[in-house]
Parts: structure tokens; C-alpha cells; sequence
């Protein structure tokens, strides 16, 4: 199941060269993570307050093409890969037809002690 997001880029969103500054597609990917979490009835608000977050382990990103100023960006979100307590996650940035960035995320679930422990039911059976 692909999860899709809206986004349009702003001012505040571009460097110099009046293109979408690097680090924000990261912010853009993880908007869009939480915002799938949200839609498989997961409450992180709720998961924190019971001692489970979840943390990203690792990123491996590609830069494709750059987006500019009010672009109508969408970014799709699929579960690539789960275990017990992580998730690979591959997402894409597109304009159009255009792909613009896409990467594997890795996302795991950990407790306050920094310890790895099960990603909560609720996402597990949605994602079965």
C-alpha cells in the first residue's frame, strides 16, 4: 500500500540558488512517515508516553533532480521491508511524472533506555 502526501515547497524551503536546500527533503520524508504512522492508528504521543519511540537507524539517499519555489511535490511512502522492531521504508519525492528523491529509510522501534523492543501492535497487524 502506497501512502501519498502533499507538499509545496516554500520561500523558506529553498537555498540561494532558489532550489529546495538539501536537508529539507529529509524533513519532507519524515512528515510523510508520520503522517502514514497516523493514518494505521498509531499514536506516537502515546506510544512516547509509554516508553517507545521511534528512531530513524539509517538513511541512504539520492538526489535526482531539484525542486524550486511553489512546486506541488507528492511523497510516496511504502513499507519495503519489516521485522519484529524496524521498518525499511522507501521513499520517493515527485513533481509530476518527475522523480526527484528517493530513499530507504530505516526506522526502528526503541524504548527510553535507548533499546530496541517491538513496533507497536497496531502498526504490525496493519502492516499483515
Amino acid at each position: 500500500m502506497t501512502h501519498r502526501l502533499p507538499i509545496r515547497v516554500y520561500y523558506e524551503d529553498t537555498d540561494m540558488a532558489g532550489i529546495v536546500y538539501y536537508a529539507n527533503y529529509l524533513r519532507y520524508i519524515e512528515r510523510a512517515r508520520s503522517d502514514w504512522v497516523r493514518g494505521m492508528g498509531v499514536d506516537q504521543k502515546q506510544m512516547k508516553d509509554e516508553g517507545v519511540v521511534f528512531a530513524v537507524r539509517r538513511v541512504e539517499a539520492d538526489y535526482l533532480a531539484p525542486a524550486r519555489l511553489d512546486d506541488e511535490l507528492i511523497v510516496e511512502t511504502e513499507v519495503a521491508q519489516t521485522t519484529a522492531a524496524r521498518m525499511v521504508m522507501d521513499q520517493k519525492v515527485w513533481r509530476g511524472s518527475d522523480l526527484l528523491f528517493q530513499a530507504m529509510v530505516t526506522v526502528v522501534a526503541i524504548t527510553d533506555a535507548g533499546q530496541p523492543t517491538r513496533l507497536p501492535a497496531t502498526l504490525r497487524r496493519g502492516l499483515h
